[in-house]
């Protein structure tokens, strides 16, 4: 029995690692920009929610406030 290896199997095997090694980065960074755009987009949500909200309770304040200055 031989240890021989095929050298286009070791050519191949080196040049998939490669390729696996190499786009790494790339896949990293798009990674991250996704979450990071997700975070933003979630963040920009809560903004609007928080707004209609206060929208909803601003006739009830100001109609509070009202009858706070018009008491004798």
């Amino acid at each position: 029995m031989t240890n021989a290896i095929n050298p286009q199997i070791l050519d191949s095997v080196t040049a998939t690692g490669t390729n696996v090694v190499a786009s790494a980065p790339s896949v990293a960074l798009s990674m991250f920009y996704q979450a990071a755009g997700q975070a933003f987009s979630i963040t920009m949500q809560n903004a609007a929610s928080n707004q209609q909200n206060l929208n909803a309770l601003n006739a009830s304040i100001v109609a509070q406030a009202l009858t706070q200055l018009n008491k004798p």
